[in-house]
């Protein structure tokens, strides 16, 4: 009877523990599936399918001349669906496989067709929805794809997936560079043009349905009323020309690989308007190569050197503290000031001389003398004025990392009042970046106007302007009119009298500026390096300014360290050519001398733009000959020339055109044509007026 109970007893405890567990799970599931069910729901829709970002084509940015400086450009990665409703049917898909494999075989030419045919029947084999076809295609080989039978057909086509990638290049390659700058998702802190204005480039990102496959690929749900499409981002108008960059890099690489020096920077900018023309950053590689890796001009702030005597120079007249003709002794090009610094010149013949002349000779010792004397009872009188240039502020530039401006003052716990001064009257005790000294140099130029520069011109979406930009305006008035005219006439003497005469000076126009010899510091060490920095800032057309430019060269090691003979060249070779490309300057009309009947060497053919050339040069066209324009005299009646004729029917006579009217007139009468040599035509194979049959090849020689 014991044995009994105690065997039911613990029947009913397991039949017991069976009902409590089986109405657990009854209330388990009823909370998943009324109290939990919205949740679950949309965790298991998420899990299947969601809708995905679709990335939006970044806006394009132009130079100010309308190139192309960086694009979008769509890729695209071509899916098939193996298993879509178009080609479920086996007999179907048999007659288009083949097809298609041929088609991508003898596009591409990686596989056979049978290779293609092998791998595309084992994927429906294994059930594939989202077979890959081929990465990075093309639009124009996307177009070409489409094209294929399988594709073309109104019921089969939907087994193609597409998505588009956008890829960002370049097609100037390494032309301005680093201020174009870059935006990519490993980037924390875009740079240049691209991460400054990424609010307009990057446009809107669309969505679209995706549905999560076996293994944990994502495949495009053809879902179009769902789907919400891309907005490709604005346009951006730069201030950059491609021409004047071009030329920019190609000098600065040039001195920078003959000096061997660390690194190196161009700036060129427009007076008036404070737009940036061109700019050029180049770092030395371990290999001993130059790359754009870091933009100097904009946030490499360190001592200027003498370049920063403008400033000391402008102060003192100002303030009426001198004039140009005062007389200052420079010691013979080394002082020691009592309990100061010891201060040498390059030069160690500077004695008694002008103010305008030791400005020429770029003496230390005469600016550090001139400016301690006059301000060493009050310095503050010296540093207010220069803070009254806004050159202890940031220029608040349109592209990010702009190193901060030093200027030091009598607050400072740095400040030495018998070594601060002297130093700061050279360039020295102070940090300053290379745009932000070319701002201040701009401002004589531009009549006394401070004005910030400027990258980007304005804004375009679908063509249209939706955000201008001008230069903002720092300071109307940095110094009185009488101070600026004295100050442009020491610039200009620096280049036509001073050290630079043998290498800026030239009889086409002239250029104001000053070069700048300074020191490098290598952290605790000090100066003791003997790293030294050379720069030139300045203005060019002198009498009407256009152009403002700042040259940068850091710790040349190879021939010479002075400024006018490292930096010196690099300004000279960037100033002509952009004399020579722009037309608006106004440079003298060419002399012409009597007895002068040397003309221009024409080729025959398009005489309307033969005529706007010689009209330009002030040569008056008459209408007579054929040959006058080549071989005539300009006299007071003009040359004559007139359009060749061809007689229709027989062969052209193309000797003496170029190569783009010869094949004009020749294929336009009806022949064929092989081309030899380059320039203007010498011979053809056939001479003019002969009768030929249309059709024939006629064989012309170039010289």
């Amino acid at each position: 009877m014991k044995i009994r109970t105690n065997i039911l007893l613990r029947v009913y405890i397991a039949f017991g523990l069976v009902v409590f567990f089986s109405f657990a799970v009854v209330v388990q599931l009823c909370r998943v599936q009324f109290v939990q069910g919205a949740k679950w729901k949309a965790k298991a829709v998420n899990m299947a399918a969601q809708f995905r970002d679709v990335e939006a084509a970044r806006g394009n940015i132009f130079s100010v001349d309308g190139s192309l400086l960086a694009t979008s450009v769509p890729e695209y990665e071509l899916h098939m669906d193996m298993l879509a409703g178009g080609i479920a049917v086996d007999s179907v898909f048999n007659d288009n496989i083949d097809v298609l494999s041929a088609n991508l075989s003898k596009m591409y030419g990686d596989r056979s067709a049978h290779e293609y045919a092998r791998i595309f029947r084992d994927a429906r084999k294994d059930g594939s929805r989202y077979q890959l076809l081929r990465r990075k295609v093309t639009y124009q080989e996307l177009k070409q794809i489409r094209e294929f039978p399988i594709f073309k057909n109104r019921k089969t086509k939907n087994c193609l997936i597409v998505l588009q990638q956008n890829r960002r290049i370049l097609p100037f390659h390494s032309l301005a560079e680093r201020t174009i700058g870059y935006k990519n998702e490993n980037v924390k802190n875009p740079v240049g043009l691209e991460g400054a204005y990424s609010q307009y480039i990057n446009g809107e990102n669309g969505r679209r349905l995706m549905q999560r496959i076996p293994g944990g690929t994502w495949m495009p749900v053809n879902n179009d009323e769902d789907e919400i499409a891309a907005k490709d981002g604005a346009d951006i108008i730069s201030t950059i020309n491609v021409n004047y960059q071009e030329i920019a890099q190609a000098a600065l690489l040039n001195q920078l690989d003959s000096s061997a020096a660390d690194h190196g920077c161009v700036v060129l900018m427009e007076v008036a308007t404070g737009e940036v023309r061109a700019i050029a950053n180049f770092t030395r590689t371990k290999s001993g190569t130059y790359k754009e890796s870091l933009n100097y001009a904009i946030s490499n702030s360190i001592d200027p050197g003498s370049t920063f005597k403008l400033v000391s120079y402008m102060t003192l007249l100002d303030q009426h503290k001198l004039d140009t003709s005062t007389i200052v002794n420079a010691e013979g090009g080394k002082y020691k000031f009592p309990k100061g610094p010891t201060i040498t010149d390059t030069e160690h013949d500077n004695y008694e001389m002008s103010v305008k002349k030791a400005f020429e000779e770029s003496s230390n010792v005469a600016a550090a003398k001139l400016v301690y004397n006059n301000y060493k009872d009050n310095p503050w009188e010296f540093i207010n004025k220069v803070y009254s240039y806004h050159l202890n502020e940031r220029l608040n530039l349109q592209i990010k990392g702009e190193g901060m401006p030093i200027i030091k003052n009598p607050s400072n716990r740095s400040w030495n009042k018998y070594y601060t001064l002297p130093e700061m009257a050279y360039g020295y005790e102070m940090n300053l970046t290379p745009l932000q000294m070319l701002a201040f140099y701009n401002s004589v130029a531009n009549n006394g106007k401070m004005i910030a520069p400027i990258f980007v011109r304005e804004i375009r979406r679908m063509g249209n302007t939706i955000e201008q930009f001008q230069a903002r305006v720092i300071n109307e008035h940095v110094c009185s009119d009488v101070t600026l005219g004295k100050l442009r006439g020491m610039l200009e003497g620096v280049v036509q009298e001073g050290n630079c005469r043998h290498v800026i000076k030239n009889s086409l126009y002239t250029v104001g500026g000053k070069t700048g010899t300074a020191q490098v510091a290598n952290g605790t060490k000090g100066y003791k390096d003997k790293k030294y920095q050379a720069s030139f800032c300045g203005y060019f057309p002198a009498d009407h300014p256009k152009y403002s430019m700042i040259v940068v060269v850091n710790n040349p090691t190879r021939g010479s360290y002075l400024a006018a003979k490292v930096a010196g060249p690099i300004f000279r070779a960037v100033a002509d050519k952009v004399y020579a490309n722009d037309m608006d300057i106004n440079q003298p009309a060419p002399v012409r001398f009597v007895g002068n009947t040397s003309m221009p060497k024409v080729k025959q053919g398009n005489q309307k733009a033969l005529k706007h050339v010689y009209n330009t040069l002030g040569v008056k066209p008459l209408y007579a000959s054929v040959n006058g324009a080549s071989a005539g005299v300009d006299t007071s009646n003009g040359i004559p020339f007139e359009d060749a004729r061809v007689k229709e029917g027989t062969v052209p006579a193309v000797t003496g055109m170029g190569l783009s009217d010869a094949l004009y007139v020749l294929g336009n009468a009806g022949y064929k044509v092989t081309v030899r040599g380059s320039g203007t035509v010498a011979t053809q194979s056939v001479t003019g007026g002969s009768l030929i049959p249309k059709g024939s090849r006629i064989t012309i020689e170039l010289q």
